[in-house]
């Protein structure tokens, strides 16, 4: 089954979004910030990330752009539970960069492991 990385700050967002990946059967990996992710990804493979935008350290766009430096065609879901708001709107940002679906938190459980399946599964 395909291989999954979370980075998110917030350890229990990781552990539910791991929980309802690992029930659809997919092999899930955790990270809490960009810099951690980024060593997950390149010592494993990995098929699909899915990140959050604002967190310590390294934030998620930062994240994004060096994942895509690393393999352009890598899957990205960027998530966000709020910050920057009007014109600077985070996730429309991210998907500047190249994230294939963006997602506010709180979202729907069916919607991302549908996309999820749909960009592993075209």
């Amino acid at each position: 089954m395909a291989h999954i990385l979370i980075i998110d700050d917030d350890d229990g967002f990781r552990k539910m979004v791991r929980y309802m990946l690992e029930k659809e059967g997919y092999d899930v990996f955790e990270a809490s910030d960009g810099n951690k992710g980024i060593k997950i990804y390149q010592d494993q493979e990995i098929d699909l990330v899915i990140t959050d935008i604002f967190m310590p350290d390294k934030e998620g766009i930062e994240t994004i752009i060096e994942l895509r430096r690393d393999n352009p065609d890598i899957k990205i879901i960027a998530v966000s539970g709020g910050g920057w708001k009007g014109d600077f709107d985070a996730l429309k940002i991210a998907e500047a960069f190249g994230v294939q679906k963006a997602f506010e938190k709180p979202f729907e459980r069916k919607e991302i492991i549908d996309t999820i399946k749909e960009l592993l599964n075209p």
